[in-house]
């Protein structure tokens, strides 16, 4: 019966067999049994193990480790294969391992049948040849044994039973002195640690220390073994002196220390020697340019003690401006540091000031304009500091080339001016664009700002231009170059002044225009223009009145004094006063001519003869072409009109030529002006490439579909989201704030320029 509390046993894999057989089997076993575990030897035999289970040694091995890898996976005929499709997916290639490098067992772990019922390795290795082959491991079961005894001796006693001979360790001055380096137990801060007395009590024997770095060294002279405790047999030791050993162990660590000691000593020695040396070379560099200084400074302090001794009234040989002057350049090329360090103003106040009151002391700036300049231009590059000054004069104390000229020079300059006449003003302007490049800014502003102006407003105020027969402009733009925008403030009261002159002025005085015409450029243009409208127009306007057009006698002489003004007054306001007061009576005259059966020949010639009395600018104006052309259409009128009467012969076709020709000098005109201003353009650059810049992005893409000569336009009543759609090419677009969609199957891609060119072609 079958013990049924035991544990489950497992059939082992394979075919299941006949029960007939399984007993058969079972007997055979039981026969060879006894056989079998008499060559086993006793020590190696186990128990026998209980177990509920049958065992069946019967079985050859594992039924499926026999077969060949041609059969592996062979069960998914009955599945799906998905196992194997996803090793194949996975990278498996049949045939071969598995794993990243294929380094997996190709055939299944084979299994090894054991002899009999004992333990694990009780009949000997176990391995089967394919194990051999995938995991070759050497069995060291030998060297384990050796091991082991080796390790066993160790805890015998010597089998000789010699004692062991004392090694000992020797240590030379070099290695001692490296091992101080390294160890540097006794450094400074820690002298204080070196003087603890230590009980050390980790021996066999109390020993005492006298520092720490004794601890440290007990170990390196290696003392003999153990000393065992006398037994029954052993022998006492025949020589132990204990201090002995302790004193000599004492001194040699003493000694040890002092050489270590002694040769961090040298090092610090040698590292000091070359410091010092160091420190010598720095301080023999510093020792030698403060010796030159100090003989350059000796040398400049009798430079200036020989320049204060000629300085003295009663010198012999007395200093002058050229010889100071080569001194002060000796000083700045040869000893330029100390020329900076040094106050060079005080030494120029001493020195250079005296000379230069006497060098200018008989001195007119109005006759002789550019004397002196050469030497102040000399005296600047010698005595102006490098930093520019501010325009108020308050760097003085600090610039000695500045206090120079404002202490010396300008004095001389107030007295000249002061008694200066404004309108004798071409010395004074020559005089000072001869000083412009030499004297500081701030002093030619001062001059010009509190010395001229107030000369100048002064004078324009008594001026009266009725009665001085020297014009304003001959005394006033000399100044121009110089004062510029300073002269601001004078121009409004020359025009008021000009214009209570032109009150009661007639267009036939033709001073006018010559008192008038320099002021054009100098005035703005909308004050000028302005002058021109208010003081000038009007009176003109009633020249053009009093003319009598009359084409049998004519007087020319009012037309010519308003044409004369052509270049002073604007185009348009010539035009509006023509409009106004020339064209009416002139078309007049031509219908009440025409009515009275003329000669066509004498017409044609007149309005040739009129139209040439205008320049070119004039007739390019569209309201004077309008006049004339209406004149042309008058004629026509008056020409086709008189069809029943009698008329001059080949009248009507002078006139049609005549009509023509002008027409196409006008069209011509036209033409010219277009193709000059188109160079002009194209010269510039500016207008062309401001004309082609597209103002949005639709003339953006307007521009660029011109350019690959694709067709963009809109689609007429169709919209996307209140949106215009265009045509580019064949695609369909929209564009909302500057981005481009283009239409897709289902929606509205957005898409970049480029893009979008290369889908239209």
């Amino acid at each position: 019966s079958r013990d049924y509390s035991a544990p489950v046993s497992f059939v082992s894999a394979g075919l299941r067999k006949a029960a007939a057989e399984e007993l058969s089997e079972e007997d055979s076993d039981e026969e060879e049994k006894p056989g079998k575990q008499e060559e086993i030897p006793k020590e190696f035999v186990p128990k026998k193990l209980k177990t509920g289970g049958n065992f069946k040694p019967s079985q050859k091995g594992f039924a499926g480790g026999t077969k060949s890898f041609m059969d592996f996976g062979s069960w998914e005929r009955h599945t799906k294969g998905i196992g194997q499709k996803l090793l194949q997916k996975m990278g498996y290639v049949p045939g071969r391992g598995l794993g990243k490098n294929a380094q997996g067992i190709i055939n299944p772990i084979e299994a090894k049948q054991r002899k009999g019922k004992g333990a694990v390795g009780a009949y000997g290795s176990e391995r089967t040849t394919q194990s051999l082959q995938d995991f070759p491991v050497v069995d060291s079961e030998e060297e384990a044994e050796e091991e082991f005894q080796k390790e066993l001796s160790q805890w015998r006693k010597d089998p000789n039973g010699g004692k062991k001979k004392p090694k000992y360790s020797y240590k030379t001055v070099e290695e001692l002195k490296a091992k101080g380096r390294i160890n540097k137990q006794l450094a400074a801060p820690q002298k204080e640690l070196s003087q603890v007395k230590v009980i050390d009590m980790t021996g066999r024997e109390q020993k005492v220390y006298y520092s720490y770095s004794q601890i440290s060294h007990k170990h390196n002279i290696p003392d003999d073994s153990p000393q065992q405790p006398l037994g029954k047999d052993s022998k006492p030791q025949g020589f132990a002196l204990p201090e002995l050993e302790h004193n000599l162990q004492l001194l040699i660590d003493i000694t040890e220390q002092e050489i270590i000691q002694n040769d961090r000593q040298l090092q610090f020695e040698r590292d000091m020697v070359v410091n010092l040396s160091h420190e010598i070379q720095k301080m023999s560099e510093v020792l030698s340019h403060e010796e030159k200084a100090i003989s350059n400074l000796s040398k400049v302090l009798d430079m200036v003690e020989e320049c204060e001794r000629r300085m003295q009234p009663g010198c012999e040989n007395p200093l002058s401006l050229d010889e100071c002057a080569k001194i002060f350049e000796t000083l700045q090329d040869k000893y330029y540091e100390e020329y900076r360090m040094s106050d060079r103003v005080d030494l120029a106040v001493a020195i250079v000031y005296p000379l230069m009151k006497d060098y200018f002391k008989n001195w007119d700036p109005l006759k002789d304009c550019s004397y002196g300049t050469e030497v102040i231009a000399k005296w600047k590059n010698l005595l102006e500091n490098d930093q520019l000054l501010s325009h108020s004069g308050q760097d003085l104390s600090t610039d000695a080339f500045h206090r120079l000229m404002w202490e010396i020079w300008m004095p001389y300059v107030r007295n000249i001016v002061a008694r200066w006449q404004p309108r004798n003003c071409g010395s004074m302007v020559d005089f000072l664009d001869s000083w412009v490049n030499v004297v500081p800014v701030w002093i030619l502003d001062n001059i010009l700002d509190q010395l001229i102006f107030p000369k100048l407003q002064k004078e324009v105020e008594s001026w009266n231009p009725l009665t001085d027969t020297v014009p304003i402009h001959s005394w006033i733009h000399p100044w121009l170059p110089l004062m510029a925008a300073r002269l601001e403030p004078l121009y409004s009261p020359i025009r008021n002044k000009l214009a209570n002159a032109l009150q009661k002025w007639h267009p036939s005085d033709s001073s006018a225009k010559l008192i008038l015409q320099p002021w054009k450029d100098v005035f703005t243009p909308g004050s000028w223009e302005a002058f021109m409208v208010k003081n000038i127009v009007p009176k003109l306007g009633m020249c053009l009145n009093e003319l009598i057009i009359n084409p049998h006698q004519q007087h020319m002489d009012a037309f010519y004094w308003v044409v004369d003004w052509e270049g002073m007054i604007s185009v348009s306001s010539l035009v509006g006063l023509l409009e106004k007061h020339f064209f009416p009576k002139w078309l007049q005259v031509l219908c009440s001519w025409l009515s009275n059966s003329p000669n066509y020949e004498e017409i044609t010639k007149w309005y040739l003869g009129w139209k040439s009395m205008f320049s070119d600018q004039v007739l390019a104006h569209p309201s004077i072409k309008d006049k004339f052309n209406e004149a042309l259409d008058i004629m026509n009128r008056a020409v086709s009109s008189s069809v029943g009467g009698y008329m001059q012969p080949g009248a009507r076709e002078n006139i049609a030529y005549l009509t023509h020709t002008e027409r196409r000098k006008d069209f011509q005109y036209e033409a010219m002006q277009e193709r000059r201003e188109a160079e002009n353009m194209a010269q510039r650059g500016i207008g062309a490439a401001a004309t082609s810049v597209p103002m949005n992005f639709k003339d953006l893409i307007q521009t660029k579909a011109e350019e690959h000569n694709i067709v963009f336009m809109p689609v007429i009543g169709k919209r996307h989201e209140g949106k215009q759609l265009y045509t580019f090419g064949r695609i369909v677009i929209y564009i909302d704030r500057g981005v481009v969609f283009v239409q897709g199957e289902k929606t509205w891609v957005p898409t970049s320029l480029q893009s979008l060119i290369d889908m239209a072609k």
